[in-house]
């Protein structure tokens, strides 16, 4: 069992990797310039500058000496560029004319920067460490080792680009709204469809087994935003029974939590009920059965153990997709949950707040497989064998 535990989460330290490196492709290389998202076209040079150097945007993608500089700017002159930050060591890459290009070194006495004619110039400032990387300050984002206690330190994702807010201060508030809304629906759901699935398979092929698989089919196809919708206006504004905006307390989170509650409840009804079927088709279940077991044994103790793995199976793919839906309950009943900020972040461009939700998130679903692996191991000995 410790060998399975050990490749397992070896495994998922890689998928983290790649997961981060991909991360780090989408917002670092496809986003563009994040300075010119957030500060507009008309922003001063000193302004640029400092907005880089706080996100690390200025320096090497992966590996390099020469970081990115506002330290220059165009004078009123045509060609010549004057100094605005006391950098002690810069280079300047000049296109000519022609397109060619060439590096020159620029004095740290050196006020003014002249070009010839027609060509232009970039600057960038000399760094010691070449590892100093925006890929590798994207992974010490999620873990960085200090030197003094604690000694490791998690997910520090510097600032937000709008509020200037901390982001792992803004994450922790947001966590516990966050778990306040999903554990519920997510054990609300499991339990309640594993619970109805057991009374369809006990009354198959009658009266409350067909009710349930119609009303399951009901709510399997209705839109989720129609569901949040509807029960806002039914519950509350026309009955009203729950607040419909706000986290003030438990009467805030009744309404969303029914709400995802309902949402998943058809499917994993259907899902469980074909399960239960499928099972009381086997022989140690039969025999149970002709042995004259009473129900609760013949459910609860053989039907549900050796359907361990299916309900294991089922309720390790729904979790992560709980954060999907997390994204629309807190936005439409104002939760200030880790979903609401993720959409507050992707409306204001906050790349910085959204990496973060992104990477967090893809950290969630990662480890909720590998428990998952790990329960498989624990229902059932052959998979510790077979993995």
């Amino acid at each position: 069992m410790l060998n399975f535990i050990v490749r397992r989460c070896f495994y998922s330290l890689l998928v983290i990797c790649g997961v981060m490196f991909f991360t780090f492709v989408l917002f670092n290389l496809a986003a563009g310039d994040p300075a010119a998202a957030a500060l507009g076209k008309n922003a001063r040079p000193l302004e640029i500058e400092a907005f880089r150097r706080g996100i690390g945007a200025d320096l090497p993608l992966f590996f390099g000496r020469f970081c990115r500089t506002e330290a220059f700017r165009p004078g009123d002159v045509p060609g010549v560029y004057r100094r605005e930050f006391a950098e002690p060591e810069l280079r300047a890459v000049v296109t000519l004319a022609d397109g060619t290009r060439r590096e020159e070194p620029v004095a740290a006495s050196a006020q003014v920067f002249q070009v010839p004619q027609g060509a232009r110039a970039e600057f960038y400032r000399v760094q010691k460490n070449p590892f100093n990387s925006q890929f590798f300050r994207s992974f010490a984002e999620v873990v960085r080792f200090r030197k003094t206690f604690p000694y490791v330190e998690f997910f520090d994702f510097g600032r937000t680009l709008t509020t200037r807010e901390p982001i792992r201060e803004l994450l922790r508030r947001g966590v516990w709204p966050s778990l306040a809304l999903m554990v519920p629906v997510f054990f609300g759901e499991l339990l309640l469809g594993i619970a109805l699935a057991l009374v369809a398979t006990a009354f198959r092929d009658r009266w409350p087994d067909r009710m349930l698989v119609v009303l399951s089919v009901c709510f399997m196809s209705v839109n989720y935003l129609v569901l949040i919708i509807g029960a806002q206006w039914f519950f509350g504004y026309r009955l009203g029974w729950f607040p419909l905006w706000g986290f003030e307390g438990p009467r805030h989170l009744l309404l969303p939590v029914l709400t995802g509650i309902l949402f998943g409840i058809g499917g994993n009804v259907r899902f469980f009920r074909t399960v239960f079927i499928d099972e009381l088709g086997r022989e140690y279940l039969r025999t149970a059965v002709a042995k004259g077991l009473p129900p609760w044994r013949v459910y609860g103790r053989h039907l549900l153990r050796n359907a361990s793995l299916q309900i294991i199976t089922k309720a390790g793919a729904g979790l992560p997709f709980l954060f999907t839906g997390s994204l629309l309950l807190e936005s439409f009943f104002g939760v200030p949950g880790l979903g609401f900020a993720g959409v507050d972040a992707l409306y204001n461009s906050d790349i910085q707040l959204l990496k973060a939700v992104v990477i967090l998130s893809s950290i969630l679903f990662v480890f909720i497989n590998l428990l998952t692996d790990l329960a498989y191991a624990w229902a059932d000995p052959r998979v510790r064998i077979a993995g």
